[in-house]
């Protein structure tokens, strides 16, 4: 893989930008996070030239993280957004060890939604505009000879295992009929084994897609299920073969496909809600559902993926009479009695990267998540790669902190340690059956910890990202897919 690592140093650490997953428009990043940007810039360049470092060697170190997100904190003050804060040291910008103390932790950290493609699958001579749409995105431009390798196992390995402090994930697939996915359960497969010749065998854990109203969906669940070795369901409701979605708990198609997951002894079902896809009907994106499914089968998990999150039309304390977002899952929990020990669980994927560049927006979030679905049942997911390496996620919710005014007007509690490390992942060991004790023990032995140790003594991350940017861009993808979402 060929990279400009940016030597210049024009990329910041934290990434405050439009980036899509390529499910939803770009949406710009309007005038406080572009002013919030333009300051980190500044800040970030004094600094470095004031402790007599390179740009990019300041930017690469704890403390040019820390200088980003104290930029970032000003300029959002001033802008008049308070709800919420990265809590930094104003000298961690100066003190390296101060700056990966607050930035660093040891926490467990488990990324239930991770991506990449198989540029070597059949799939590419099946007439899918995958081939077309990938390259469309920014990061085709990687150098590879071909632009479809820019999203290819090695860069998933890169990105979350050595860039990032992630210690375990989960790898999906995106909403596409088997024969025309980028990535079939086959190649996640083999990426999982991949992991495991990496000693790592603990890290990489499954999804088995799911569109039941195709036929044969059902024989192929048994077919994961049993020859695959999966740890959960994932299924996009508002996905379907003929732009028709389905309701979890409708007699056609939902059900049975729960009933089916269970009967198979994989009783872990993940749906996409929220972020909805142009083109589909915006009914089966909403999170009316959840609720009910959740109530009509109390022994299986339910883990919803973006947390209902529609990208362009912000959150704010909980308002029952909204239908969609995130409190129309608060809704639909709370109208079924699914309370915050119930069998629901709300995962970040997008979602934080998204309202992470709007401490208000982010407040009212992640409070609402913690206050009404519960601080047990939140899990983090982070959808990389399209978004790079995810530590600049995972440094930004290390530090994040709602703000005393907001906890006291909504009720939201204040973010502790012992709230981070469970919604970094330990809460996502119980519907996943792992133990996490075991699988760090196990990781700091593993070749993919001792590569990551090595790499961190002389860090050279990319700051890359990998979805598309405009409109543009975004509009281009659709084209080449046929309409369709990634």
């Amino acid at each position: 893989m060929v990279h400009a690592f940016d030597p210049e140093g024009t990329r910041l650490p934290i990434k405050i930008d439009a980036t899509s997953n390529g499910e939803f428009a770009p949406r710009p990043i309007g005038a406080a996070a572009t002013a919030a940007n333009r300051l980190a810039r500044l800040r970030t360049d004094e600094i470095a030239r004031r402790l007599g470092l390179p740009r990019r060697r300041f930017l690469a170190s704890a403390s040019g993280a820390a200088a980003t997100l104290l930029a970032l904190n000003e300029a959002f003050a001033a802008a008049g957004r308070r709800g919420g804060f990265f809590a930094v040291p104003a000298d961690a910008a100066y003190d390296p060890p101060l700056a990966e103390a607050t930035l660093g932790g040891e926490e467990f950290i488990f990324d239930v939604q991770t991506h990449h493609v198989d540029p070597d699958g059949a799939w590419r001579s099946s007439g899918s505009g995958w081939n077309r749409s990938l390259s469309a995105f920014p990061q085709a431009a990687c150098g590879e000879p071909d632009a479809v390798a820019c999203f290819g196992r090695d860069d998933f390995l890169r990105e979350i295992f050595l860039e990032s402090d992630t210690d375990m994930a989960v790898l999906s697939m995106v909403p596409e009929a088997p024969e025309r996915n980028p990535l079939s359960i086959e190649a996640a497969a083999a990426s999982r084994e991949a992991v495991a010749e990496l000693r790592g065998n603990h890290r990489l854990l499954l999804h088995a897609p799911v569109h039941p109203q195709l036929p044969g969906s059902f024989e192929r669940m048994e077919r994961d299920a049993g020859e695959i070795g999966i740890a959960a369901w994932k299924t996009y409701t508002q996905w379907g073969p003929e732009g028709e979605g389905f309701f979890l708990d409708d007699e056609e198609h939902g059900i049975p496909f729960i009933e089916k997951g269970r009967s198979l002894g994989v009783p872990v079902f993940c749906m996409h809600k929220g972020l909805p896809f142009p083109g589909f009907d915006y009914r089966y994106s909403i999170c009316r559902d959840v609720g009910p499914a959740a109530r009509l089968f109390p022994d299986s998990t339910f883990i919803v993926y973006h947390s209902g999150y529609v990208s362009g039309a912000p959150e704010g304390p909980h308002d029952p009479d909204r239908t969609d977002g995130v409190d129309a899952l608060i809704t639909s929990l709370r109208e079924n009695d699914i309370g915050p020990d119930g069998n629901v669980y709300a995962e970040l994927g997008s979602t934080w990267r998204q309202v992470m560049r709007d401490p208000d927006e982010a407040a009212h979030l992640i409070g609402k998540l913690l206050r009404y679905v519960g601080e047990d049942r939140v899990l983090w997911g982070t959808d990389s790669i399209w978004y790079g390496s995810p530590q600049d996620q995972i440094q930004a919710f290390r530090t994040f902190q709602i703000s005393e005014d907001f906890r006291e007007r909504y009720g939201y509690p204040e973010i502790t340690p012992g709230i981070r490390a469970k919604v970094f992942g330990l809460n996502a060991a119980k519907p996943y059956g792992i133990d996490p004790t075991e699988v760090r023990k196990r990781a700091q032995t593993d070749r993919i910890g001792r590569t990551r140790q090595a790499w961190q003594e002389a860090p050279d991350p990319s700051f890359m990202t990998y979805g598309p940017k405009t409109r543009r861009e975004f509009l281009r993808l659709l084209q080449c897919t046929g309409g369709r979402p990634t």
